[in-house]
């Protein structure tokens, strides 16, 4: 039919576009045993606390200036079909919650991305999407993709098309299962777990002062009181962009990149690389559309862990510029007025 028809030229597109972004692989892995590893990288990086993580209840920060009439702002779903590890109602209620009180309307999305499911939203977030074969923690080697071709021709048409998409995927195997789907915006996921020279710790800081966090729209906000000076994330992966996109979150001096076979269990021998310079943030402008990649989830939700309750992203006391950071990022999605 005409319909395949016109179809065939961008998928044929998006798998070059593809095969360029993730042709560098094979590369990178076999890059990441060369190299000696630093002397002081020891990798010791481990879960924040035994036991599971649930979301803050009692987290509520304040919104000066909400960007929208609680209720009637813009829509965002949040995906829910692709056994994402974050959802509407579980790790990411802080996180809808922040939004609808900034006047944002948020709905979860358990069906399969079409026009029709898709219709009347603004913003598509994913966030943690996992392939069956990764599901309930057999977080090890391989990692497929969590999304079909067919789903990320639509996507990526959908926001050629107005559409903005907000694409999170943490420490691996979260970027191994988005991989393809980053790719097909020239975004390059490391399905690895992001760290300092030690590679023991389990929280990085992006500031202006240091130049890791960026000076745009997103980190001035509409008015002083939203400028944003750091964002605190918590783990989480790198990665690199093969086409246009602006980076918000870099990785700074001595950051290394872990590499494991299995999620959290890492050995003297693990493959890791340097990672300063690859990111942890970026945005996009794709067709009519917009694009934010992060590559850590947590910075956007409050969860505390274990017994002793160990807060863990907006939450903690050293991310207190995360809310408004995200506030800002989603508005940027929207342009909203002051973030056009």
């Amino acid at each position: 039919s005409g319909r395949r028809d016109d179809r065939r030229p961008v998928s044929r597109a998006l798998r070059v576009v593809t095969a360029l972004v993730l042709g560098g692989g094979a590369a990178g892995a076999a890059c990441a045993h060369r190299p000696s590893p630093p002397p002081e990288c020891r990798p010791t990086l481990a879960p924040r606390a035994a036991g599971p993580q649930v979301s803050d209840t009692a987290f509520d920060p304040a919104i000066a200036s909400p960007a929208f009439t609680r209720g009637i702002g813009p829509v965002v779903l949040i995906d829910e079909v692709h056994h994402n590890y974050h959802t509407r109602d579980g790790r990411y209620a802080p996180f809808a919650r922040l939004l609808e009180r900034d006047g944002f309307v948020t709905r979860p999305l358990a069906e399969p991305w079409t026009r029709e499911s898709l219709a009347g939203a603004s913003v598509l977030v994913v966030a943690n999407a996992l392939a069956p074969r990764n599901i309930d923690f057999n977080w090890n080697l391989p990692t497929p993709s969590a999304f079909t071709a067919d789903e990320i021709v639509f996507i990526r048409r959908w926001v050629e098309q107005g559409g903005s998409l907000l694409l999170i995927a943490d420490h691996m195997p979260f970027p191994g299962a988005a991989a393809e789907l980053a790719a097909a915006f020239g975004v390059r996921f490391r399905n690895g777990f992001a760290t300092d020279r030690s590679c023991g710790a389990d929280e990085l800081l992006f500031t202006r002062a240091d130049g890791t966090l960026a000076d745009h729209p997103v980190t001035r906000g509409r008015r002083p009181g939203e400028r944003i000076d750091a964002v605190r994330t918590f783990t989480g992966q790198a990665f690199q962009m093969a086409g246009e996109g602006r980076p918000l979150l870099t990785l700074g001096a001595g950051a290394m990149l872990l590499l494991p076979d299995t999620a959290w269990q890492f050995r003297d021998d693990t493959p890791r690389e340097p990672a300063a310079g690859m990111l942890q943030g970026a945005l996009l402008e794709v067709g009519q559309g917009r694009v934010a990649v992060f590559g850590e989830a947590a910075m956007f939700s409050a969860q505390v862990s274990g017994a002793e309750r160990r807060p863990m992203g907006m939450n903690d006391p050293g991310a207190g510029q995360n809310p408004q950071f995200l506030l800002n990022v989603m508005r940027w999605l929207v342009r909203a007025t002051g973030l056009e």
